[in-house]
Parts: structure tokens; C-alpha cells; sequence
């Protein structure tokens, strides 16, 4: 083969030719399941259900779970929308580089900033669930405020460590904690469902019972029903790291996109079969486990054994540190990103990788710091997991919305490439389909007063990125105002 011939096979396998692109400092180490367990850890179902099953208990009962697959087929839409961005400009950053290149770099900063703020919180959400809903639980401890956040901590740390060592290591860890979800989550759904079905551990009634929740308006306009939404909200999220680590994938063009939508797609799934057969593992105690602090559980336990739950508790505290893991690692990506262009304080030390198989060193303790931050804030709340879960679906809800408006009004820049990642007739439907399931959601986690707490949150992320951007406007304006180059990208 000719090594023009070898060029243009590398171009098309990695990204844009090399004159058009960042000057490379990560190793492309992700293949086709390595990008897809990076999407579906993220997401990772046990995480999210195990840290927002009690909150859909408290606040629409069992019956909520049918909210699932309505979220899960929304967010297919927009993981699709997602899809087509990513294949067209497929760098780090994601929505920060599509808006950067597809509008100008003022919006992109705030779409960063927004991102950044949004994993930053998720990290604090997650490693706390990890706390309160698996390890105490698994170790028989008795949770509080002070000790869920010390141990917030000290999980914090140990995942910045990993990350800014090694990402092969961090890969291979994240490889087995998807393996091992997987096989947790299929075992207990026929586990579960074989000691509810012939053991008599369960009641079919649950999956139709609101619970100690009035059914007053139930189904109504932002009822109980609506807002039991944040269960899928909540977890269906994160699927766009594939995105943020596209400079480390091969063929990132078409294996980012379908590594979103799979991961969707195979956490809805899987979610929907846990959550029925977890309901009817409720049997007749759903006022009592509704007062619990881990009622999923508290159903293992009860439908399978202490020695069995104590198994699969194991595996959950592995799923849900993978799943803090990732989150940290694309947050440093992004931080890095950014700092790439010149568009943070301090941009020269953020934009340092020691190593190409390691992570960015000071963009990595930043995400730290701030997510340290974020614990010490809520480190006397009892009631730091549920506020914490309102800000990290609020955020990514505000940041998709924001993305699929970018795609609709900036669709016509976009020039076909013959291995784009294309919709083909039914894009269209998808951006329609996408925009009124986004719609809805904002109403959701906007209008009820439930949402006050993660409003504010945002309001105060948002005020802080003022006084950011400032600092930026003022040392570094050519940076804010130098337009990248289009490129191959569009």
C-alpha cells in the first residue's frame, strides 16, 4: 500500500487530517465496547437506580417506574441528535467544541462552563450514592451526613489518582466494572424474578400501587406521575462521554454515535426488567421500604439473603466507583479542552498531559478541588443525596436541550462527509421527536417547586462562570474571539 494510500486510511480510521487538527497528546487506546462501556458506565442503571428508587417511592410510588421507558425513548432521540454533532466534529469537549465551531467561541465557553458544572456535581451525586444506597449497607453501617461525606471524600481522591496515572489501567478497570453491572443486573432480574414468582416474595399489585403517594391528580399535568420521570432523568445520562474522549477512540466518527445510542439502548432495557422485578420485590412492605435509605437493598436482602445481597453489593460499590471514575476523567477532558484553546484562567498548567497514556495533570486536580468543594458544602445535610441528584438532572437536561437547538439552527453549515454518521430519512422525525420530549422535561424539572434546591444550584454555577468569563474576557479575548477553523470536521 502506497503511503498516501496509508494517509488516507488513517485519516478516515482517526479523524481529520493531521494539519487540521490538535497537535496529538492522548494515545487512541478506545475500540468499538471500550467507547460503549464508557457511555453505558456512566449511565451505569445500578448507580441511578439504587441512589433514585427511594426518592420515585417517596414521591410517586411504585407505579413510577413506568416513567422508564418513556425517558429511555426520549433520550434514544437525543442521543441520535448527539450522534450526528459527534460525528461531525468529533474532539474532546463535545458541546463545547460543536458550539465553539458551529456558532462562535463565546457560546461554546458557556456550553463548557455548563458541562463542567454539570459533572462536577454528578461526581459529588454519584460518589455518595456509592456511600449511603451500597457500601454502608454492604459493610452494616449506620449512615449520616458526616460520614457519607467523608467517605464522598476519600472516593474522590482515589479516582483522581487513577485517572492522572493511567487511562489504559482506568480503561481496563471500567472493562470489568461493565462486565461485572451486566452480569449483576441479569442475575438479579432472574434471581429476583424466580423468588417472586415461585416463592411467594412479591406482589404483582405494586407494579400498579402509588404507595403512601395520594393519587389526587396522579396522572395530571405535573402530577406524582410526571415527576417520578427523574428516576430515568436522572440515571439516562452521561451516554455523551463517548463524545468527550473522541480523540482516544479509533474511527471516532462512527464509533462514537453508535457507542451513545447502544448504551442507551442496553441501559433501558436492562433498567426496565430491574425496576419491574424490584417492585414486586416489595411484597407487602412499600410504606415501610418507602421510609428506607436503600430500599433496593433492602429487596435484595429480603427476596435473596443477606449472604446473596452481600454478593451483589459488591458488585454495585464496583459499578457505581467505575461510574465516579468516568464522570471525573470527562470532566478532566473537558477542562483540558478548553484550556487547549486558551479559554480558562490559568490555561497553560490545565492543558498539560505529563504522559499520552496518563490524564491531564492540573485539569484533573481542578475537577477534584471543585468537586471537593461541592462535598464540604453539603457536608452537614442529611439530605445531601436527594438535592444533589435534583442539580445533576436539571444540568444535563438544560445542556441537552441547549445542543439539539444548536444542531437545528447550525444544520445547514454542516457539509457530508462519506463516513459521517448519518440519519438518512428519519432525521427529521429524531430532532422533532428530541425537541418535544426535551420540552417536556424542562417543565418537569422547572416548574414544581420540588426543583427549587437544583435551580438554585444552577443559578449559583452560572453566577460563578460570570466572574469566570470576566477574568477570561479580560486577560484572554483573542482566544474567546479567535474562530477555529472548520476544517474537514463539517
Amino acid at each position: 500500500m502506497s503511503e498516501n494510500a496509508m494517509n488516507t486510511r488513517a485519516q478516515l480510521n482517526d479523524g481529520p487530517p493531521a494539519e487540521e487538527q490538535y497537535t496529538a497528546q492522548f494515545e487512541r487506546t478506545l475500540g468499538k465496547f471500550e467507547s460503549f462501556a464508557v457511555a453505558f458506565s456512566f449511565i451505569s442503571i445500578t448507580t441511578g437506580l439504587f441512589s433514585t428508587y427511594g426518592s420515585m417511592l417517596t414521591s410517586s410510588g411504585p407505579i413510577g417506574i413506568w416513567t422508564w421507558p418513556i425517558v429511555t425513548l426520549g433520550t434514544i432521540l437525543v442521543a441520535l441528535v448527539f450522534g450526528l454533532l459527534a460525528s461531525k466534529i468529533p474532539l474532546s469537549g463535545f458541546s463545547y467544541q460543536w458550539a465553539s465551531r458551529l456558532v462562535n467561541p463565546v457560546l461554546g465557553w458557556w456550553f463548557g462552563w455548563a458541562s463542567f458544572a454539570f459533572l462536577s456535581i454528578v461526581t459529588v451525586a454519584v460518589d455518595y450514592g456509592l456511600a449511603q444506597v451500597a457500601l454502608f449497607p454492604l459493610l452494616g453501617w449506620e449512615y449520616s451526613a458526616s460520614a457519607g461525606a467523608l467517605t464522598t471524600l476519600i472516593l474522590i481522591l482515589v479516582q483522581t489518582a487513577l485517572i492522572i496515572w493511567s487511562t489504559p489501567i482506568l480503561t481496563k478497570i471500567n472493562n470489568l466494572a461493565v462486565g461485572a453491572e451486566v452480569v449483576a443486573v441479569f442475575g438479579l432480574i432472574i434471581a429476583i424474578g424466580v423468588a417472586v414468582a415461585f416463592f411467594g416474595k412479591g406482589n404483582t399489585s405494586n407494579l400498579l400501587s402509588t404507595g403512601i403517594v395520594h393519587s389526587d391528580n396522579y396522572y395530571g399535568w405535573l402530577g406524582p406521575f410526571m415527576l417520578s420521570g427523574l428516576l430515568g432523568a436522572f440515571t439516562l445520562v452521561g451516554w455523551e462521554s463517548a463524545a468527550n474522549l473522541a480523540e482516544e477512540t479509533h474511527n471516532p466518527k462512527q464509533v462514537v454515535p453508535k457507542a451513545m445510542v447502544n448504551a442507551v439502548v442496553v441501559s433501558g432495557v436492562l433498567g426496565t426488567l430491574f425496576l419491574i422485578v424490584v417492585s414486586l420485590g416489595l411484597g407487602d412492605n412499600v410504606a415501610e421500604l418507602t421510609r428506607s435509605s436503600a430500599p433496593v437493598a433492602d429487596v435484595i436482602r429480603m427476596t435473596l439473603g443477606e449472604t446473596f445481597s452481600k454478593v451483589v453489593l459488591v458488585v454495585v460499590c464496583v459499578a457505581i466507583f467505575a461510574c465516579g471514575l468516568v464522570i471525573m476523567t470527562s470532566n478532566s477532558r473537558l477542562i483540558h479542552a478548553m484550556a487547549r484553546d486558551g479559554r480558562l484562567p490559568f490555561s497553560e498548567k490545565l492543558s498539560v498531559v505529563p504522559r499520552p497514556t496518563g490524564g491531564p495533570l492540573w485539569a484533573t486536580l481542578l475537577a477534584c478541588v471543585v468537586s471537593v468543594g461541592i462535598v464540604l458544602s453539603f457536608y452537614s445535610s442529611p439530605d445531601a443525596l436527594t438535592q444533589l441528584l435534583g442539580a445533576a438532572t436539571l444540568f444535563p437536561a438544560l445542556l441537552y436541550s441547549g445542543t439539539v437547538v444548536l444542531y437545528i439552527f447550525t444544520r445547514h453549515k454542516h457539509i457530508h462527509h462519506p463516513d459521517d454518521f448519518t440519519l438518512g430519512k428519519w432525521e427529521w422525525p429524531v430532532v422533532v421527536g428530541a425537541s418535544v420530549w426535551l420540552f417536556v422535561e424542562m417543565c418537569v424539572f422547572i416548574i414544581p417547586s420540588d426543583f427549587r434546591v437544583a435551580q438554585m444550584y444552577v443559578l449559583a454555577s452560572m453566577l460563578v462562570g460570570v466572574v469566570v468569563f470576566a477574568a477570561v474576557w479580560l486577560r484572554r479575548r483573542k482566544q474567546l474571539e479567535r474562530m477555529p477553523p472548520l476544517g474537514t470536521y463539517l
